[in-house]
């Protein structure tokens, strides 16, 4: 039988245990404190394409949407690069002479999660044809220089319930390249986007968003990006969204 008077008998083994008790909770406490902190997931890279509708043309650039996004808890998570240029189309010529196909080329990177193309109403009066071959082409070119990136098409917005034939024929031939290319397509005509409240979200020059036109557009856009995030990281191979 083993009592207590045995440690009592014999005070250096007293002193012995105790400090062996005490040197275990200063190691475990130690080890617990040692630990290496969780790194937080990179941010997933998010290339915009797009014209004046995404440059804040009319307001500022501090509130275009893609610049309003950067700063939204919704979308936490994202860096956002804007690449679009005043006048720009998959065809049309913008004001620095570039397409959408050149800012695909100057923008988009192999680490690249996202890339959202938008518009573009500045291809009006272009063959529908060449519009389609055009718009596939920068969607294969960004496919080629970001293999794991998602793709977002969309389409430009009419701003009245009775659009512009030739838009239609833009928003069809841009829902034709994108599924050719495996990328999702965002149709801002038949989802009647801006067309309800055309004097709040369009300013005076009637063709580019107000501020509010700014955050409406990074609500309907954002909402997309959201929802294509997690697999855009996953696709990148971020440790926290395996």
């Amino acid at each position: 039988m083993h009592d207590s008077s045995l440690l009592q008998g014999h005070p250096g083994r007293a002193i012995a245990a105790a400090a062996a008790g005490l040197l275990l909770v200063v190691t475990s406490g130690s080890a617990a404190r040692t630990e290496p902190p969780a790194t937080a997931a990179p941010p997933v890279r998010v290339v915009v394409v797009g014209d004046s509708l995404s440059t804040g043309h009319g307001t500022s650039p501090q509130q275009a949407w893609p610049a309003l996004m950067r700063t939204d808890p919704d979308v936490a998570g994202l860096e956002i690069i804007n690449a679009a240029e005043d006048g720009s189309g998959y065809l049309s010529v913008g004001d620095y002479n570039g397409t959408f196909g050149t800012q695909v080329d100057d923008y988009v990177t192999a680490d690249t999660g996202i890339v959202v193309f938008f518009g573009s109403e500045n291809d009006l009066g272009y063959a529908p044809s060449d519009l389609g071959d055009a718009a596939l082409a920068a969607m294969d070119r960004a496919e080629a220089l970001a293999p794991e990136a998602k793709l977002i098409v969309v389409g430009p917005p009419s701003y009245t319930a009775t659009p512009d034939p030739g838009l239609v024929d833009i928003s069809d031939e841009l829902k034709a390249a994108a599924r050719q290319a495996g990328a999702e397509f965002v149709d801002p005509i038949a989802e009647g986007w801006i067309s309800g409240d055309f004097e709040d979200l369009i300013g005076p020059d009637g063709d580019h968003p107000t501020v509010a036109g700014q955050h409406y557009l990074l609500e309907h856009i954002g909402a997309h990006l959201e929802q294509t995030a997690p697999a855009a990281a996953v696709a990148l191979g971020h440790p926290e969204a395996q």
